[in-house]
């Protein structure tokens, strides 16, 4: 019989703390997609630290957002009514919920409004097709790092199209 070495405590606190860190981050993302609608943002802050973004839409409606941009592939936000409690907590990074840039004009600052500040802002394209391009990084069907492109057009001023693609820093190179 092989006799394994004995593990020493040092080696052992490290991923002990690394691992009770990323319960304690998982637990907080699953937390604040069920906080309740009516709940104070106050009582949200306490919960989940300060919004990452708010902002005021053009109707005066406020919207705080918890975003994991630019690293993080998650966001929640909620509007807030006129007492300051959230109308309901969504998630924002979703296929679905990004089907709400087909209706209407979207501007930079109504983009960011609903779904917080992008990961990354570049150009692409050459000549005419060269566009300013917003990339949101997130999950697709629980498991596929996936990164949503929106086009703001050649000056940046509206939505012209957008699509997803894959996350190059999920992608294994051969």
């Amino acid at each position: 019989m092989i006799a394994l070495p004995a593990r020493s405590p040092r080696r052992r606190s490290p991923r002990v703390a690394a691992g009770a860190l990323l319960l304690a981050v998982l637990g907080g993302c699953a937390d604040i997609a069920t906080a309740p609608a009516g709940t104070p943002l106050a009582e949200l802050e306490s919960h989940y630290g300060k919004p990452s973004y708010t902002c005021t839409r053009p109707d005066g409606v406020r919207r705080a957002i918890w975003s994991q941009q630019p690293s993080g592939s998650y966001a929640w936000g909620t509007d807030l009514d006129s007492q300051g409690r959230a109308v309901g907590m969504e998630p924002l990074l979703t296929p679905k919920h990004f089907e709400v840039l087909r209706q209407g004009v979207w501007t930079p600052d109504a983009v960011r409004c609903e779904f917080g500040p992008p990961a990354q802002v570049r150009t692409a394209g050459l000549g005419e097709k060269h566009e300013v391009v917003w990339s949101y990084r997130y999950v697709l069907d629980q498991r596929w790092h996936s990164v949503m492109y929106v086009y703001l057009g050649p000056q940046g001023r509206q939505v012209t199209h957008y699509h997803s693609g894959p996350d190059d820093r999920y992608q294994r190179s051969e």
